[in-house]
């Protein structure tokens, strides 16, 4: 019998951003799409974030940010997954992001970035499609 093992994401709030209603929204709808959540909870450092993320054995890191520092924080996740040999880990953002910074974060790998309006299945959707593990047999 073939199992396939359950979607692990990590929803994370990097830096000083004190508003998490969005990623508990998102948080939900993926729990509600059958994936298991570990939710960081406000002001986590990048370093946090990873090793969290590593700990919990996670396929997904979802960013959400609002106060403007992702253009130093994402990529400060990737330099940090990337030092701890955790590139595999599917990495995503979302929140307050302008169009003109997204192409600068997927240069540092952040796979996706969703803005404001982007419907929750949409990020559902993305997930199950890119997340890439091994069939438990």
């Amino acid at each position: 019998m073939i199992k396939q093992k359950t979607i692990r994401v990590l929803v994370a709030k990097p830096g000083l951003d004190g508003h998490d209603r969005g990623a508990k929204v998102v948080a939900r709808a993926l729990r509600d799409a059958g994936m298991e959540v570990i939710y960081t909870g406000l002001r986590q450092t990048p370093e946090q974030i990873v090793e969290a993320a590593i700990q919990e054995d996670v396929n997904v890191i979802g960013l959400s940010i609002l106060s403007g520092a992702h253009n130093f924080l994402f990529p400060r996740v990737m330099e940090l997954l990337k030092q701890k040999g955790a590139e595999d880990i599917l990495v995503i953002g979302g929140g307050v992001i302008p169009d003109e910074d997204i192409a600068s974060l997927k240069e540092t790998g952040v796979k996706a970035v969703f803005t404001p309006g982007t419907s929750t299945s949409e990020v559902v959707e993305y997930i199950m499609k890119n997340v890439k593990f091994n069939v438990i047999k």
